[in-house]
């Protein structure tokens, strides 16, 4: 049973960085942008760029410079925060 779990998580992980953001864009019609540091705990859009965790809504802290959220492109500076990813992320 832990092997199943194991798989079906790897499943939506995968999932969520290789498709959920895009749909999210292409269905608001406006191009977006990942904006870190303004996601409150519990609220970011997908995976932590450290690894962390792999999937939305997991954030254990406000503001994190590792959790994201899809804004409007341009807004995201006048919302708090940055789209450059922090240094020590992870790449993928």
């Amino acid at each position: 049973m832990n092997n199943r779990h194991a798989l079906l998580a790897s499943a939506l992980a995968a999932v969520c960085v290789a498709g959920i953001g895009t749909a999210q864009a292409a269905d608001t019609g406006a191009e977006k942008e990942k904006c870190f540091g303004i996601a409150k705990a519990g609220q970011n859009d997908c995976a932590s760029v450290m690894g962390t965790h792999s999937c939305a809504g997991h954030a254990k802290t406000d503001k994190s410079l590792t959790e994201w959220k899809y804004v409007p492109k341009g807004t995201c500076a006048s919302a708090g925060g940055t789209t450059a990813m922090p240094k020590s992320a992870k790449q993928q």
